[in-house]
């Protein structure tokens, strides 16, 4: 049986909220549904994502993955509350991925590097017939590393001022989900 991951990053204030949705086929992974909106209320995006995880395609074959980063918890809530499992992950900046108390602590770089090697090794697909499939390569292009000469730090974000990363992170948590099998958490 196919297994999706849904990756669900949640936008502040005027920031957008993406969900990206990736199949797993054998060693390749395929991009099947991209979505963001804006300006949503966090229940309605609960309700949102819901609706997709109990389609039929998705219904008992999907692992979603929630950035709680930020806002997340207040989401995560939502879902928590309404029996849904999910794998909760906390993106930083650090070096090391842990797991405690229901929580995934992740580097952003592994999640990147995830989403980087599945590209660069042919094996992420992507419909060009998607709507947002455009603005997702779009977004690809403009996210770069950059390195603090002073500390040797690394962060990843946007170039430009104005881009945006929610369809990459969406992305990179759904792929980091297929490449890491980890344990949902079950919230009864």
């Amino acid at each position: 049986m196919s297994r999706f991951h849904v990756g669900l990053d949640l936008g502040q204030a005027s920031d957008y909220t993406a969900i990206a949705v990736v199949q797993e086929a054998g060693d390749d992974l395929h991009v099947r549904h991209l979505e963001r909106f804006r300006h949503t209320l966090y229940p309605d995006v609960a309700n949102r994502v819901e609706a997709l995880l109990d389609s039929p395609q998705l219904k008992g074959k999907a692992d979603l993955v929630i950035d709680t980063t930020g806002v997340g918890p207040a989401v995560s809530d939502i879902f928590s509350k309404r029996g849904r499992s999910f794998k909760a992950v906390k993106i930083h900046g650090g070096d090391a991925e842990t797991h405690e108390e229901g929580t995934y602590r992740v580097p952003k770089r592994n999640l990147v590097s995830a989403l980087q090697a599945a590209l660069q090794t042919g094996t992420l697909k992507i419909a060009s017939s998607l709507e947002l499939a455009e603005l997702l390569r779009e977004e690809l292009l403009n996210f770069r590393i950059k390195i603090n000469i002073a500390t040797g730090h690394d962060s990843y974000e946007h170039w430009r001022e104005g881009d945006h990363d929610d369809l990459v992170l969406a992305a990179a948590m759904a792929v980091w989900s297929a490449r890491t099998p980890q344990p949902t958490i079950i919230y009864v």
